[in-house]
């Protein structure tokens, strides 16, 4: 039985199955995602989501869902899903499926009286195109299928209307048609394996609705164009290839092809299959080679502290060294690129937020631990060297290195952490002077600075980092820990935040920590007793004020929330590392117990992956974007953590 399978009595049910997402992408920055019965309740959901440079930097819908129409004795059932405005749902093809599973591609089974067919979907590696095959499993006459295209052409933070200026032109290509409706826009192929009759019955359907929008306080409809559509024989035991792009392809590679990509998809047949997929949906190349990580899916781009705070758990903790490096390759050229003042040649957003630096060394900290230390030191040792000399001569514009060896950051009135809500223009939580994470992340950096120095046999520069080192610890101590045993949050001149915030946690986790063995117990108390839930640690203590744990609502009052009690596994992940280095292998079956949470997770929202986050309280329901790199990457991290415990 499939790991990903959900049965007839799930598919029908709507309240069921519409909270379920699926996403497929390219790796080269576009994407197809829908409801696992393939009703589009978000205006990012789409069959063919691609990026158009030429217009702006978003992604856009230029295939909103294909129909498809199964006819037998002049009865037409059409098995397509959309939600109208009312609360209407036409046609209602979900009641036609029999099952649903996604081992090794997304494969829905319909039933239509005697007719049995099946539909099978994978997005093409590095190309924009989308292909689904469609097999007569069993039919007992002759049987037709129809096939009609709703068409958006559209950025997928817009919507789109009835309009004179839509183009309704197309021409005919081999075995399809390609269209474009706004000048701009590349042509749409649709092109299937064998010869078809398309008929030119040119309509707009009208309050196409999103229900996700309604609930983020969006607009919520719009009216999607049909061309016409496709009709073609299909007999028992064949089947039919359809491909959507934005290139021409010749119609008689389309099955070979079709088959190829199955060939190189691994099953998500466990948990832990599932995240490999979900971290290779992150990858995307662009066509000078440049490799990047996507922070989540389906809005966010490709931003610097994630890239390296994701990069370990996607690529090294699944033995994927290469691609680090490849990402690697090209963090490095736009990091230095920054540190230079140099114009960035990278797609590589908040390069300037001041812990980025910090973050670029843990990261190929947790590549020396997994390559080597002489391998490391070989490719990145001048880099890591280079990037502590740039912070410690104080050239980051809001990096400032003090006497007392810590590391201080204006951030009054611009979001500079990764809590980076803002309403009004203004951070939500103002974090500014000396802040924990950084700090801890600066005395982890120095220590491994001092090492790969000292490995290189250049002692004068590792005593140089380990002097600094040693005079940032003690001021550590002196700034952040408080009488209560756990870390104030950010200290301002005189005044600290009080706030019980997860960002201690790293002063924990890291290799080096500036906190004793007692005090790092003290701190790990308090996120277990105040942050802990099976979903990640919150972002802030019930007890504390200002405590908002449900992300709801319209966008200023989920904006409020972000940051001020929602629950985050990448958070979690750093969690259950700092509890396996204080207690060792006495807390393996209190990790594998806070798995279970994650797991769970697999089967529901967006199946496969985990979202962006979770409200902080019961029944902690998973919010914000359906996919989201960090919380895959420290998970996949944590499992790699707890197999190398339970190999000691």
């Amino acid at each position: 039985m499939s790991y990903l399978r959900f049965e007839k009595a799930l598919m029908t049910n709507l309240q069921e199955s519409l909270t379920r997402e699926l996403l497929r992408t390219n790796r080269s920055g576009a994407y197809s995602c829908s409801t696992i019965v393939d009703c589009n309740t978000r205006k990012y959901h789409g069959l063919l989501v691609v990026p158009v440079p030429e217009i702006d930097d978003d992604n856009h819908v230029l295939l909103s869902s294909l129909d498809v129409t199964v006819i037998q004795h002049g009865a037409e059932f059409n098995l397509g899903l959309h939600k109208y405005q009312g609360n209407n749902f036409s046609p209602k093809g979900h009641k036609y499926i029999r099952e649903f599973d996604c081992d090794k591609v997304p494969t829905t089974l319909y039933r239509v009286g005697g007719v049995l067919l099946k539909k099978e979907v994978v997005f093409q590696h590095y190309e924009d195109r989308i292909l689904i095959r469609y097999t007569l499993v069993d039919a007992h006459s002759a049987t037709t299928l129809r096939f009609k295209p709703f068409l958006a052409f559209r950025s997928v933070r817009q919507f789109t209307h009835e309009n004179s200026t839509a183009k309704r032109d197309y021409s005919m290509v081999d075995n399809g048609i390609k269209t474009c409706m706004y000048s701009g826009y590349p042509d749409l192929y649709m092109q299937f394996c064998k010869k078809n009759e398309f008929v030119f019955q040119p309509d707009w359907y009208r309050g196409v609705e999103y229900t996700k929008e309604q609930e983020r306080g969006y607009a919520s409809n719009e009216d999607l164009y049909v061309p016409g559509y496709f009709e073609m024989k299909i007999r028992k035991g064949e089947s039919i290839v359809f491909a959507a792009s934005t290139s021409e392809i010749k119609t008689s590679l389309l099955k070979k092809l079709f088959d190829k990509e199955v060939s190189e998809r691994s099953p998500r047949d466990n948990f832990f299959h599932c995240l490999v997929n979900a971290a290779h949906q992150f990858h995307k190349r662009e066509k000078n080679d440049d490799r990047y990580i996507i922070a989540g899916y389906p809005w966010f781009k490709s931003r610097a502290r994630d890239t390296f705070l994701s990069l370990p758990g996607l690529t090294l903790a699944i033995d994927e060294q290469d691609y680090f490096e490849l990402v690697m390759k090209t963090s490095e050229k736009g990091l230095r690129e920054f540190m230079e003042g140099k114009p960035l040649t990278v797609n590589m957003y908040e390069i300037e937020q001041p812990d980025v630096p910090l973050w670029c060394i843990w990261a190929l900290q947790q590549y020396a631990k997994e390559a080597g230390n002489d391998k490391c030191n070989s490719i990145y040792g001048k880099f890591i060297k280079d990037i502590l000399n740039y912070i410690i001569s104080g050239l980051h514009p809001n990096l400032r290195l003090d006497e007392n060896g810590l590391l201080y950051s204006e951030g009054h009135d611009k979001a500079i952490t990764w809590m980076n809500s803002t309403v009004n223009g203004r951070p939500v939580v103002p974090r500014t002077g000396y802040i924990v994470e950084f700090n801890a992340l600066w005395y982890n950096a120095l220590k491994f600075g001092a090492k790969i120095a000292a490995d290189s046999n250049e002692d004068d520069l590792a005593e140089n980092f380990e002097r600094r080192a040693e005079i940032c610890k003690r001021s550590f101590v002196d700034t952040f820990l408080n009488e209560y045993g756990y870390l104030f949050d950010y200290v301002d001149g005189n005044t600290p935040d009080w706030s019980v915030r997860p960002n201690m946690i790293f002063a924990v986790a890291l290799d080096f920590s500036p906190l004793s063995q007692e005090q790092k117990k003290g701190v790990l108390d308090v996120c277990t007793r105040e942050l802990l839930t099976p979903k990640g640690l919150r972002t802030l203590s019930p007890k504390s004020g200002g405590y908002n744990p449900m992300y709801t609502g319209p966008q200023s009052q989920r904006d409020y929330a972000y940051h001020q009690g929602t629950a985050w596994p990448w958070l979690g992940g750093f969690y259950m590392e700092a509890c396996l280095k204080m207690y060792k292998r006495t807390r393996l079956s209190f990790i594998e117990r806070q798995m279970v949470g994650y797991e769970d997770e697999m089967t529901s929202r967006c199946i496969g992956t985990i979202p962006e986050m979770f409200d902080g309280n019961p029944p902690f329901n998973g919010k914000g974007a359906m996919s989201f790199a960090a919380n895959v990457a420290e998970i996949l991290r944590a499992l790699r953590l707890l197999e190398k415990y339970n190999y000691q």
